[in-house]
């Protein structure tokens, strides 16, 4: 099922899944149809996009659960809406952006249970569990500050350089999926979001280096 505000995206995601031999059992274009027609259809999944009106993500998440796996289709600023659609049960999260072939590869996953969130929102979920649990346990939050291991430290420094993650796999002689391993690490222990944010943070700190 696809759930979104504006027709002609909805229309497109519904292209880009029939294309890749999925049903798309229902539409909505607002919560509060989106929770009636899923509990009418009974879809495996459905791709929720996070602006739409008349009811909040996290109600509709939570109207569904145990229902269906609820994926989540993101702008670039929705991040408030991303953390509560996952705390009230949302199985993933994905950019708008994400091409046809991520994205039904996206839905075939959550259909299974799985968690599916875009490495960056991941970042972001990873940063909020971590500054949950040191409200909960300020006690067992090091004094310190982020303990980065010597690895972690290297690739925070060439992210700040303003390398991609090829460039670091190449340089570093690693993978690419271990590179992002690292920096996904690296955001959840800095509390920070993304990139962007992970490199003004080592500028700041001294650790831009030189190339």
């Amino acid at each position: 099922m696809v759930v979104d505000a504006h027709p002609a995206r909805r229309d497109a995601v519904v292209r880009d899944l029939t294309g890749a031999d999925m049903e798309v059992v229902a539409t909505a274009g607002d919560g509060p149809a989106a929770v009636r027609r899923a509990r009418a259809a009974r879809p495996d999944v459905l791709l929720l996009g996070l602006d739409v009106p008349g009811l909040p993500v996290a109600e509709v998440c939570r109207g569904l659960a145990g229902q269906v796996h609820v994926l989540a289709l993101s702008a670039g600023g929705a991040q408030a809406d991303v953390l509560a659609a996952a705390r009230a049960g949302a199985v993933g999260c994905l950019p708008r952006t994400a091409g046809a072939g991520e994205l039904a590869d996206a839905v075939r996953r959550a259909a299974a249970g799985e968690p599916v969130f875009a490495p960056h929102l991941a970042g972001l979920l990873v940063g909020e569990f971590r500054r949950l649990a040191v409200a909960a346990d300020p006690a067992g939050a090091p004094g310190g500050g982020p303990r980065l291991t010597a690895r972690e430290t290297e690739v925070l420094r060439l992210v700040a350089q303003g390398l991609v993650y090829r460039q670091i796999a190449d340089r570093l002689v690693v993978s690419h999926r271990t590179v992002r391993n690292h920096v996904q690490n690296v955001l959840g222990k800095l509390r920070l979001h993304d990139r962007d944010q992970l490199a003004r943070w080592a500028r700041d700190n001294g650790l831009a280096g030189d190339r």
